[in-house]
């Protein structure tokens, strides 16, 4: 009992060191994630190098590619470019049980010690790697504590019978993907494998058929992940169960082979195991990268929809236009129409939300955001180096206009992302709005999303109805919202509505309001470069 106690809290110590140590990294990659989405998308082997150096730096494959169907469900990845990035992850989580070869378990100590240390004492940057490096060391310390448990176990017939067991190819494979499954993490039964074996309490024939249904266990996270998701987000994620599949089909075909060469590469067979799980997810690679089409295509009739991915980078700035301020500032002009049009579907995206709250369907909501930031981003440089031209006073005008519409753009982003976030909150704390609260938030939602519409469609063909259109809603949001807050105090004082509602209710109003608020700006900056150009003529 002693040593089961010490192999449990081993196994949660991984675990708790490879989710902190994902999300810390994620949190790090978000920074970059349009240069990760940019190399993905170029070429299936720029794909693969993604996924799999992402896995290297979650150290979970699961955690890549539940983030990659995260930006496919999102519309920033297409299912196509996806497959590649799936392949590389599978690779990339070969390289966390070779490091138990090389004996990370045993200097595990030194990673928690300096890492722990860093976290302490560091600021800014140092805080952040001193975290990576503590929750490295745990993951590897937390085998570590496995492998002291396991070595009293060798004396036991009963543990020696239950592996010997393993040998039966249907056993192993149900055994490694049910630990898997319930676990989510395949280098936890594979890692314990590589220790025994290092203890000489399991053999290769053992071990393989248990690594075999370890590595379709992690294709749980993803379909979990995709069950949530868009329907390129759920071809992603059975994509990754048929890939699974059909490499440990073929492994079992070929098994006798495969146990000749792994005799040959290595004698020692913690060694041997590391390289059968490698083999077995580059067999997968070498089979699938050069058919990536024809199965997407496949995939794509066997499960129908829409595969409309968002491009991450500006498609209307043609740096070659530099040269000719004025079609230049028309490229800007049609770039910050796309932009909003996806800051609408971010909108309609919210709406549905609140009627059906998903946190899969949130994280869509962030991702596109920082697809808005991106465009933002881009944009500003572009006009930078426009600015460096010879304007006229006219083209002068609009380049600072553009300048700020772009930043109410963002900003009306940032707004939409706060309110998904309040509205997951509220599900989650099953708090419900009183109907008439209901009814007035929807009356505010149905004027915002008429003044989103507008906005839009003047910034490419400016309109004086439209315009004034803006402003006058703009003028009865506010007066909507404010007549909103007085009644919801009113409901709070005759008891009509939860207590927990209030502040949910309010700061949704204050977003709401300073979405409406950059929409009236917009309408002002179109408004004036109108007014003004015929003064300039």
């Amino acid at each position: 009992m002693k040593e089961i106690l010490i192999a449990i809290s081993g196994i949660i110590l991984f675990l708790i060191g490879m989710v902190r140590l994902s999300l810390t990294a994620r949190e790090v990659i978000n920074v970059r994630i349009k240069q990760y989405i940019k190399y993905s998308v170029e070429k299936p082997l720029y794909g693969l190098l993604i996924g799999a150096v992402s896995t290297v730096f979650f150290q979970s494959s699961s955690a890549s590619i539940a983030l990659t169907i995260g930006l496919v469900s999102a519309g920033l990845v297409s299912f196509y470019s996806s497959l590649a990035i799936i392949l590389g992850a599978d690779i990339g989580t070969t390289l966390t049980v070779q490091l138990v070869i090389w004996r990370f378990t045993e200097i595990s100590p030194i990673f928690i010690s300096l890492g722990g240390l860093l976290w302490l004492i560091g600021r800014e940057k140092w805080d952040v790697a001193g975290k990576m490096i503590f929750y490295f060391g745990l993951i590897f310390f937390g085998l570590e504590m496995v492998g002291q448990a396991a070595e009293p176990l060798k004396k036991s017939p009963d543990f020696l019978n239950f592996f010997a067991q393993a040998k039966n190819p249907l056993f192993g494979l149900a055994l490694g993907v049910v630990v898997t499954g319930i676990i989510h993490a395949s280098a936890i039964p594979i890692g314990i494998l590589v220790i025994l074996a290092q203890q000489d309490v399991v053999s290769l024939e053992n071990a393989l058929p248990v690594v075999m249904g370890a590595n379709i266990g992690t294709t749980v996270t993803a379909l979990l992940v995709g069950s949530v998701a868009t329907v390129s987000g759920k071809r992603s994620a059975i994509s990754h169960l048929v890939f699974k599949c059909t490499g440990v089909l073929l492994f079992l075909m070929f098994m006798p082979h495969f146990l000749v060469l792994l005799g040959a590469l290595s004698s020692s067979v913690a060694q041997q195991i590391v390289l059968g799980h490698f083999l077995l997810n580059l067999l997968i690679v070498l089979v699938f990268i050069s058919f990536l089409k024809p199965f997407a295509r496949l995939m794509n009739k066997m499960i129908p929809g829409l595969d409309d991915p968002l491009p991450l980078w500006p498609e209307f700035l043609n740096q070659h236009d530099l040269s000719n301020p004025e079609k230049s500032l028309g490229d800007v002009q049609k770039e910050l129409h796309r932009a909003m049009i996806i800051i609408q579907k971010m909108f309609i995206s919210t709406i549905d939300l609140m009627a059906f709250p998903k946190e899969g369907k949130r994280k869509d909501i962030s991702y596109i955001e920082m697809l808005v930031n991106n465009l933002r981003a881009q944009i500003v440089k572009f006009l930078w180096r426009i600015s460096a031209s010879q304007l006229s006073i006219k083209l002068s005008e609009k380049l600072f206009a553009y300048t700020a519409i772009v930043d109410d753009i963002e900003s009306i982003g940032n707004h939409i992302t706060l309110i998904t976030d309040l509205v997951l909150q509220k599900a989650m704390k099953k708090i419900k709005f009183s109907e008439s609260g209901e009814a007035e938030m929807l009356e505010i939602i149905g004027l915002i999303s008429r003044n989103l519409d507008d906005a839009r469609a003047i910034i490419t063909e400016p309109h004086d109805q439209k315009i004034n259109d803006i402003i006058c809603r703009e003028e009865e949001v506010d007066i909507k919202v404010k007549d909103a807050r007085d009644r919801h105090i009113e409901r709070f004082h005759r008891r009509l509505c939860q207590a927990e509602a209030g502040p949910f209710f309010v700061e949704m109003l204050i977003h709401l309001e300073r979405i409406s608020d950059h929409c009236n700006n917009i309408a002002e900056y179109v408004s004036d470069i109108e007014r003004k150009a015929p003064e300039q003529n």
